[in-house]
């Protein structure tokens, strides 16, 4: 066989698995939200490891924007959705004369399937069927294969798997997220690294997620107890402000009440210099994996398997899937994957006592 026609043969396997034989150039479309881009962070950054001549473009939210700016070999474009249909314009200007050796298109929401429409890229890969939505199939050319149960992360690894990228990399996952001097110096002001430091972060986007403050307040309380500084963090929507100032009216222990006092970086080395972090379904809780802080998740009405905290699923309390089974009469097993309950008062089934108890256990097993 002539050298020749050995690469030829090369070439034709890695076509028909769909890995291109030299990337350039790598478009990523993911727009929000904070926890979500954590989690494409390290398909990202499992993607560069593996073809690290490609150029990297992300098209980006502003708000997450900030908290992954200086991402290494990594250029951001800017999609601000508060300009409407502006947006789009500014999208097609940032991107005139540009093109791609392919797009992976990470998001099916409506907004970004029409922004795909304007990225030039050779080869367009999106969703697996049973996942697209909102018209998503029809701004891409290219699937990634569909996956059984897949947690978010895993999910977006179905892209970088399109890529070339083993599967054998979700058990070495890692997140380089950059801050400043400025961002660790104000962080460790107020939680000295490696001090015995419990985080909670109260308040997810939607109040119906939010766990009742006077819970939030006795475990605050517990952890104090045994001898935890308790640390209030979040943004500064009213929701997190009220929640935050309710938990404090409740609360025994003395807190340290960062809410709405951080930029989203300096709230990164906050959350990884905590020992343990207390959180509902938000974006500080996948913050919080990123540096390596062990998370206890309170889930009621999102399946935690498929959003919970990506290293610390096995100490999420729950109350999602007898929610699930009462409202569907059957298990997450056997109905469409990721479906949602509902119900304003479910996180008020969860009990002090069941967060006791994994509290506990994470301080066992992490010799905290």
């Amino acid at each position: 066989m002539t050298v020749l026609s050995q690469f030829d043969l090369i070439f034709v396997v890695c076509f028909l698995i769909g890995v291109a034989v030299s990337l350039q150039s790598i478009c990523v479309l993911r727009l929000s939200a904070i926890g979500d881009v954590c989690h494409a962070v390290a398909a990202v950054q499992a993607i560069q490891r593996k073809h690290p001549q490609a150029k990297i473009t992300w098209i980006i939210g502003k708000i997450e924007k900030m908290l992954l700016d200086g991402l290494p070999n990594v250029e951001f474009v800017v999609f601000d959705k508060s300009k409407g249909r502006g947006a789009f314009k500014q999208l097609q200007q940032d991107l005139a004369g540009k093109e791609f050796d392919v797009l992976l298109h990470m998001q099916v929401a409506l907004r970004a399937n029409w922004a795909a429409k304007y990225i030039n890229a050779k080869r367009k890969i999106g969703f697996d069927r049973d996942r697209a939505k909102e018209l998503h199939t029809l701004f891409t050319k290219e699937r990634i294969a569909p996956q059984i149960e897949p947690h978010v992360l895993e999910g977006f690894f179905g892209f970088a798997q399109k890529l070339g990228v083993s599967l054998s990399e979700l058990d070495h996952l890692s997140w380089n997220i950059p801050v400043s001097d400025d961002d660790i110096t104000f962080a460790n002001s107020h939680i000295a690294p490696k001090s015995k430091t419990f985080v909670i972060s109260p308040a997810a986007s939607k109040k119906e997620r939010n766990w009742l403050p006077e819970r939030y307040a006795a475990l605050a309380d517990y952890a104090a107890d045994k001898g935890f500084k308790v640390v209030l963090c979040g943004g500064p929507a009213p929701i997190d402000r009220e929640l935050g100032d309710a938990i404090q009216e409740y609360a025994e222990t003395e807190i340290v009440d960062l809410i709405g006092k951080t930029s989203l970086k300096q709230m990164l080395v906050c959350l990884k210099n905590a020992s343990l972090v207390l959180a509902p379904d938000t974006g500080p809780a996948h913050m919080a994996v990123t540096q390596g802080t062990p998370v206890l998740g309170i889930y009621a009405h999102s399946n935690p398997k498929r959003t919970g905290p990506y290293l610390y699923q096995d100490y999420v309390t729950e109350v999602y899937h007898r929610n699930l089974f009462l409202q569907k009469g059957d298990s997450a097993e056997n109905l469409k994957w990721g479906v949602r309950v509902k119900g304003a008062e479910l996180m008020g089934q969860i009990m002090v006592d069941q967060v006791k108890i994994q509290f506990d256990r994470l301080v066992q097993d992490f010799e905290l």
